[in-house]
């Protein structure tokens, strides 16, 4: 204790009983303390023994019911490049187990595998969806061009970007264009969650949104271009024409729409056409490495009929209901653009090459050119690829009215 008089220098003396209090206190403090954490143990040890005697009972609530084998296989986190067919196993289509009688099948990556076993499901729910997209059935023959754009959930800015430029629904020269992404989900669960909060405000803010619960990989762009066919089919069939493309393609509208009201005497979407770059004279590529591997096991046939590049393709409403019917009598084939050159052999009609659709990129005469030129693009309708602020820079550079386009000459006129 500290004490100090008027004018007189500071004095420290100790209190002995007040010291000896105060210890006291602390002691039976700290007993307190260590009684009650005695007693609680004892008690969590007590029902620990009962429960395992089956003396306490107790309920669980919905989060903490255990997961059955099915339900759990939707939280199944795919490894980076497998490509898994079906997102769950109680949707109402079984494995086919019969495949792993198929000579080779033990040796084949696991992507491969799982194709074969779910390659006859076809249906599946959906989950986003907007069925009067067109008007409905009956007024669907006022969408002139139907823009269909295959996007997986997370490439949120190229969809963006295409809203706000080439997919814009407008009037073009008196006709409607009508835009619509088609999608699956992801396959890891925590993004699903994520994509799916993300996809439902895109759907509610722009109804745009088409997606089906499977998951979103290469090896299942066949399956949602066939169950695309089947929504315009339903829900669109008045559809003049459709571009279907990737979302990271950038598209003329002008151009587009200009060329095809050119057609309009002889074809206003009853007839057919089915244009792109044209791909002719190859097959399956066998090569394992390969993101574009197609083994024996899933197709014997070593060529592919003629098609057009899946990254765009300009058809008619004609041509894209036929492919709906030619495809529900051929088995899926992984390779997209290859499936739809196959269900076009079977109806008797042949893809077409337009010099418009570029999906392997422009040609530079020169690498001291600038390829991103404006007047490299503006007479085309479709070039493959662009990122979303090229799409963007582009799209107002081919509007720009003081564009020039045109051979520079300088001429020396020499005395």
């Amino acid at each position: 204790m500290t004490m100090r008089t008027s004018g007189a220098p500071l004095v420290q003396f100790t209190l002995p009983g007040v010291v000896g209090s105060r210890r006291e206190s602390m002691r039976r403090g700290y007993l307190s303390v260590e009684v009650v954490l005695l007693s609680a143990t004892g008690f969590v040890c007590l029902l620990f023994v009962l429960d395992q005697h089956g003396v306490v009972k107790r309920d669980l609530t919905p989060l903490e019911q255990p997961v059955s084998t099915k339900e759990s296989v939707k939280l199944l986190v795919i490894p980076p490049g497998a490509a898994y067919w079906v997102r769950t196993s109680h949707l109402g289509c079984q494995e086919n187990s019969s495949v792993v009688n198929i000579t080779g099948f033990k040796q084949l990556p696991d992507h491969i595998k799982d194709f074969l076993r779910y390659r006859h499901c076809r249906h599946f729910p959906t989950l986003l969806d907007v069925p009067n997209k067109c008007g409905g059935p009956a007024a669907s023959t006022e969408v002139f061009l139907f823009l269909v754009i295959k996007s997986s959930p997370s490439n949120y800015e190229r969809r963006e970007v295409i809203r706000k430029t080439w997919g814009k629904e407008t009037t073009y020269e008196g006709v409607q264009v009508r835009r619509l992404f088609i999608s699956g989900v992801p396959s890891d669960p925590r993004e699903a969650r994520r994509m799916k909060k993300l996809l439902r405000i895109e759907s509610r803010d722009h109804g745009d949104i088409l997606q089906w619960d499977f998951y979103d990989s290469f090896f299942n762009l066949t399956l949602k271009q066939v169950l695309f066919h089947q929504w315009v089919e339903k829900n669109c069939p008045g559809a003049r024409f459709i571009f279907n493309g990737d979302d990271d393609v950038f598209v003329n509208t002008y151009n587009m729409v200009h060329y095809l009201l050119g057609l309009k005497t002889s074809n206003n979407g009853d007839k057919h056409l089915f244009v792109g770059q044209l791909i002719a004279n190859v097959g399956p590529i066998r090569e394992s490495w390969s993101k574009y591997y197609v083994p024996v096991q899933v197709t014997t046939s070593n060529s592919y009929p003629p098609y057009c590049g899946g990254g765009g393709i300009l058809m008619s409403g004609f041509t894209a209901r036929t492919i709906h019917k030619m495809s529900l009598g051929i088995e899926l084939l992984p390779i997209d653009d290859a499936y739809l050159g196959i269900c076009l052999e079977k109806a008797g009609l042949k893809p077409a090459s337009h010099m418009g659709m570029r999906t392997v990129g422009v040609n530079i005469p020169s690498s001291r050119l600038d390829s991103f030129d404006p007047c490299y693009y503006r007479e085309l309708l479709m070039v493959h690829r662009f990122v979303p602020y090229e799409m963007l820079v582009m799209w107002r550079a081919i509007q720009e009215p003081n564009l020039i386009c045109g051979k520079k000459t300088q001429v020396y006129l020499g005395m």
